[in-house]
């Protein structure tokens, strides 16, 4: 069996940092990730639901929700997008949420693969 620690270091999401905030449980860890997998299309539905609505409120909230579940594992590329839409909603401006909201597609579309094997994983 693999120790976790030998698994090479995922490029968009931080291990140690990801494995601290659930206190080193490495089970609660890919549970985490799971859940995480499974809400992302809910999430993703929302947000593209409140921009193409134009209702800003739920722009920044639904961005907020999902910057706080990325930062759970440190995936900073996704954070900082999610941040940039959250903004976008705070500040009720949303003509520039479209190419944000594409941003963030593609860096969920890289990063669940990683989460993806994690949960996954038997390590």
């Amino acid at each position: 069996m693999l120790e976790f620690d030998s698994v090479p270091q995922p490029m968009l999401w931080n291990r140690e940092l990801a494995l601290e905030r659930v206190g080193g449980d490495l089970d609660l860890l890919r549970e985490v990730a799971g859940i995480f997998l499974l809400d992302c299309p809910r999430a993703m539905g929302e947000i593209r639901d409140a921009i193409s609505q134009g209702d800003a409120k739920r722009l920044e909230r639904e961005a907020h929700s999902l910057k706080g579940a990325a930062a759970s594992f440190g995936a900073d590329p996704v954070v900082g997008v999610a941040l940039a839409l959250e903004m976008i909603g705070r500040r009720g401006q949303l003509a520039e949420a479209p190419a944000k909201f594409a941003e963030l597609e593609e860096g969920l579309r890289q990063l669940e693969p990683e989460l993806f094997l994690l949960s996954s994983s038997s390590i």
